[in-house]
């Protein structure tokens, strides 16, 4: 059986079928008895996202972030230690934002241009690089302007890059796919803003893959519940989008999704993994433990405990893992 590295190289090139897809699902972090899902979570007071944050700051937590992940210190190594040579060589890289929450709440300009950055020294070239989320309005709260020169950094929306004509089945409904993801991208770098969610409970890794489909409100049901883990077990998104930078330099942690300054705080963190489960896992319980220390009901006594969670794990969806003991996390 094929490792994962080489099944997700292979795939990006469009050498693998999607049966061979599912063979390759048995070694996901999380599923295999022999390792466990390392999700790394980054702090750094001096990045200080209150005040608008520390470009550097940001770039060197990047930094930090991945070389816990990856082991390695060289950033650029690893960089190339997670993002195949054939995508780095000449395939388009998504970066997955999100600005639905406002600018107050979104995905923050100053990580976005970081990753961007250590992919083009990693080899990637500029207008390889492409932003995007569900529309412009969204990708203007992160700070980004539409631009399709090739020459640079590209960022534009789902609504102007339009939808497959043929949808997908997702669960118990039938969703098209943005025409980033499923035609542009080779891989997508999920880069989601931790928030509490009205509905889901908690909205980040898992949750920002509704911004690929044309109607993510009918997912809402249920507190979202599988709607969740059904969304990112289409195929495409399971073999394009698997890596998470995620952005918990500011966080709402009660009545999001939306922004709340009243109930905004500054975790000044990233939490990166490759396994969504997991990291959604951890960052469940870092709002959790935010909420309690705010004196505000947990999740469950809210009547919305992210149950999706759970259920991405199970034998259905197979998307990683959701138990704390099969869950390294590092804390740098």
């Amino acid at each position: 059986m094929k490792s994962r590295r080489e099944f997700l190289r292979d795939a990006a090139a469009g050498a693998v079928a999607l049966s061979a897809g599912k063979l390759a699902l048995a070694g996901m972090p999380g599923t295999r008895g022999d390792e466990k899902s390392r999700v790394v979570v980054a702090r750094d007071a001096a990045v200080n996202a209150a005040a608008g944050p520390d470009e550097q700051k940001v770039l060197d937590l990047l930094d930090k972030a991945m070389a816990a992940h990856t082991g390695r210190d060289k950033p650029i190594e690893a960089w190339k230690s997670v993002v195949p040579g054939s995508i780095l060589n000449g395939k388009v890289i998504g970066l997955k934002v999100n600005g639905l929450g406002s600018k107050g709440i979104a995905t923050h300009h100053a990580l976005i241009m970081a990753v961007a950055e250590r992919l083009q020294q990693a080899g990637a070239k500029p207008g390889n690089i492409l932003v995007w989320d569900q529309n412009a309005h969204f990708l203007e709260a992160c700070g980004m302007s539409v631009n399709t020169d090739s020459s640079r950094v590209r960022c534009y929306s789902s609504d102007v890059a339009g939808f497959e004509d043929e949808p997908v089945q997702c669960g118990a409904v039938r969703l098209r796919l943005t025409k980033i993801l499923s035609r542009e991208c080779a891989m997508v770098i999920n880069l989601p803003i931790l928030k509490d969610h009205e509905l889901a409970g908690v909205t980040f890794s898992m949750k920002n893959m509704y911004g690929v489909v044309d109607k993510p409100f009918l997912l809402h049901g249920n507190n979202c519940n599988p709607g969740v883990a059904d969304v990112n077990a289409i195929p495409v998104v399971r073999e394009k989008v698997w890596f998470t930078v995620g952005d918990a330099l500011s966080s709402v942690y009660d009545g999001g999704p939306g922004f709340r300054p009243e109930r905004l705080w500054f975790p000044n963190a990233l939490i990166v993994g490759d396994d969504r489960v997991a990291v959604d896992h951890t960052a469940w319980g870092m709002i959790e433990k935010k909420r309690a220390e705010a004196g505000v009901p947990t999740l469950e006594a809210a009547g919305r405990p992210p149950r999706y969670i759970s259920v991405a794990a199970d034998r259905a969806h197979r998307l990683g893992t959701c138990e704390s003991k099969h869950i390294s996390v590092i804390e740098v």
